[in-house]
């Protein structure tokens, strides 16, 4: 009984020495029934294969195959360990998986940030997709304004980013996320409020409100591009920090003023009318990130994606 149980611990212990990659190149052997061919599937040479095939079967103290001079077979030791190697190569792939799901479900949230003057209802739609789509990947939004924006991406503290544009910088990438047009904004009483559609060079006859570079510069640059495009210059008699501000000054009668369609159904101001521009004119929404040397996780890869798939 000793001798016997001496037998067996051996047995044991042998078996415990076993690596995958015994049975990994065991597997293409005995699926190939030619060292030759498997070596090639594996990508080693025929030699460390055949040799690795002689340490398993040394480890488990049997024979798993029977060679012959022009071809190999398995005995049916070999045989069945070939199925149990297969079913264990299996359960080791839905092991992988069920880690991965667990990894992702309490993985840390994506942290965007959102230009304070973002508040389209595509920034939502964009978020709730994201969350139908990829429930495991939670999003964190935060507010705030462009050059606070532009820093916590530059240092990371940020994932991405949704704005009308910041000041050119190599670190930083603007992918195009949607568009929206450009609409009139005119006091109620204002000559103009009437018309069903405004040319540029009519509204621009008029004294104008601007947005303020320091705090909107995307804003800004977009809207030179356009009065350079179709050679318009009105008279600025003010200008405005925030979007509300811009409303008010708007609304107070102070000067017209121009927003994007998107902003301006999310806000519905009664004491604004909102008149299209005949031109084919559009405010442009960028989402961005941070250029990284080794590139991109993979969640903010997908995000972006989905970001830019909406325009």
């Amino acid at each position: 009984m000793a001798a016997r149980d001496r037998v067996l611990s051996c047995l044991i212990a042998r078996a415990q020495m076993i690596e995958l990659r015994h049975l990994r190149h065991f597997m293409a052997v005995a699926e190939e029934l030619s060292f030759r061919r498997a070596a090639e599937r594996v990508h080693i040479d025929q030699t460390p294969l055949s040799r690795t095939v002689r340490d398993l079967e040394d480890r488990m103290g049997v024979a798993l195959l029977i060679r012959k001079p022009r071809r190999l077979e398995l005995t049916p030791a070999g045989a069945k360990l070939l199925d149990h190697a297969r079913g264990l190569f299996l359960r080791l792939e839905r092991i992988k998986r069920v880690i991965r799901e667990t990894d992702a479900r309490y993985r840390e949230p994506l942290r965007i940030g959102a230009d304070d003057s973002t508040v389209q209802p595509r920034l939502a739609e964009c978020l709730t997709r994201w969350r139908e789509l990829v429930p495991d990947i939670p999003v964190e939004l935060t507010e705030m304004r462009p050059a606070e924006l532009l820093a916590a991406l530059r240092s990371e503290e940020m994932d991405a980013g949704f704005s009308f544009g910041l000041p050119d910088s190599e670190a930083i990438a603007q992918h195009v996320a949607w568009m929206s047009p450009i609409v009139a904004l005119l006091p109620r009483a204002h000559e103009l409020a009437c018309r069903e559609v405004v040319s540029l060079a009519e509204l621009s006859s008029f004294p104008a409100i601007a947005c303020s570079a320091s705090y909107h510069p995307g804003l800004c640059q977009q809207m030179k591009a356009v009065r350079r495009r179709y050679s318009v210059a009105p008279t600025i008699v003010g200008e405005a920090r925030t979007l509300t501000g811009y409303l008010t000054r708007v609304a107070a009668g102070q000067g017209v003023g121009v927003a994007d369609a998107d902003h301006m159904r999310a806000l519905r101001r009664t004491d604004v009318v909102v008149v299209p521009l005949a031109e084919p004119v559009h405010f442009t929404t960028y989402v961005l990130h941070k250029h990284r040397r080794n590139g991109l996780p993979e969640s903010l890869q997908r995000f972006l994606t989905h970001a830019t798939a909406l325009n």
